[in-house]
């Protein structure tokens, strides 16, 4: 394999981490205004983030960073013409890990609430928007034979991308009730429960014609063979959540994630930003690779330490894997 491709292919599987992990982050912080009905209950619910939040946003550091060191033009051509998109995403991220660390330094009411609404919309817009960037992607944008975007703000907010946005939105909302159910007890978990289906099948219906949408624009038999199954992953953890089987469900949440991202990856392969102007003008594995030289360096850098990056934050999972409850839900929890 080729370095360019197996970076490719690394850069899709940190996205896919990023996305399955903090989808059900992104979905936990939009439920807490809907789900949680007391100050305990939406205390609980933070808990079962609180532990690994910050520590799944390290996979979106780790995307950025190797894409601005494997593929330096792709990044320069990203960041320049998704800058407005990827600023808001970053206020909403800060916004959300404000509210999150700083909830409950103070004891005023007033505080709490608005501290919620911070981390409800900071969960909001990112869960949104990744999905409009990515679809913009795959779809193709404005770039020109110097690789720069010619569009602007309203180029990216199309009718495609915008389904692309609500098809993350919803599936990162089912995904953290899926996760609610699987670490939470009592009532915050049938309410989960209770709304798992209603908004799953909406979720189908919208991710669906995203996935199809994308096939006939840029699709190719393995993506679409990829999609097929992401579409049975959901199916197969709706069906858990119904037989009240929570892990099995929230495996198949966090499959279907990874499938649909490992979908659209191998859909744009082996471009990186298809250019809608010409395809002659789309970047490529190819034409937006760093040197040789700077992927065998960076590939033995990924070899030592990836593995010990996943096998912590594998362990870290693992210590708080027990559910959470409202008694245990204490104001520093």
């Amino acid at each position: 394999m080729e370095l360019t491709t197996l970076w490719f292919a690394l850069i899709a599987f940190f996205w896919v981490g990023y996305f399955v992990l903090e989808g059900f982050d992104f979905g936990v912080g939009m439920l807490l205004v809907l789900i949680g009905r007391s100050e305990p209950e939406r205390r609980a619910m933070l808990r079962t983030i609180g532990p690994v939040w910050d520590g799944n946003e390290v996979w979106l550091i780790v995307a950025g960073g190797a894409t601005f060191a494997a593929f330096p033009e792709w990044y320069a051509t990203l960041f320049s013409g998704f800058y407005l998109a990827l600023f808001f995403i970053l206020v909403a991220l800060i916004v959300r890990g404000v509210g999150i660390e700083y909830r409950n330094k103070h004891g005023g009411q007033e505080w709490r609430r608005r501290s919620d609404i911070a981390i409800a919309v900071g969960s909001f817009v990112p869960a949104l928007l990744w999905g409009v960037a990515f679809a913009n992607i795959v779809a193709g944008t404005p770039i020109d034979a110097n690789g720069q975007f010619t569009g602007n703000l309203l180029t990216l907010l199309n009718p495609f991308a915008l389904l692309g946005g609500l098809t993350t939105l919803l599936l990162f909302l089912t995904h953290g009730l899926v996760f609610l159910v699987l670490k939470t007890d009592g009532e915050i978990r049938e309410r989960a429960r209770r709304q798992v289906l209603p908004v799953g099948v909406i979720t189908a219906v919208i991710a669906v014609l995203f996935l199809a949408w994308a096939q006939v624009l840029h699709g190719d038999p393995a993506s679409s063979v990829i999609a097929v199954l992401a579409a049975l992953a959901f199916v197969g953890a709706l069906i858990a959540s119904r037989l009240r089987h929570e892990a099995w469900a929230f495996i198949g949440s966090g499959a279907t994630i990874a499938l649909a991202v490992i979908s659209l990856f191998v859909a744009l392969f082996p471009d990186v930003m298809p250019s809608s102007l010409d395809p002659a003008w789309s970047l490529t594995t190819t034409n937006a690779a760093s040197t040789p030289y700077t992927l065998s360096i960076m590939t033995v850098v990924a070899v030592i330490f990836a593995p010990l990056v996943i096998l912590y934050q594998g362990w870290t999972y693992w210590v708080f894997r027990k559910r959470v409850t409202v008694s245990r839900a204490t104001p520093e929890g």
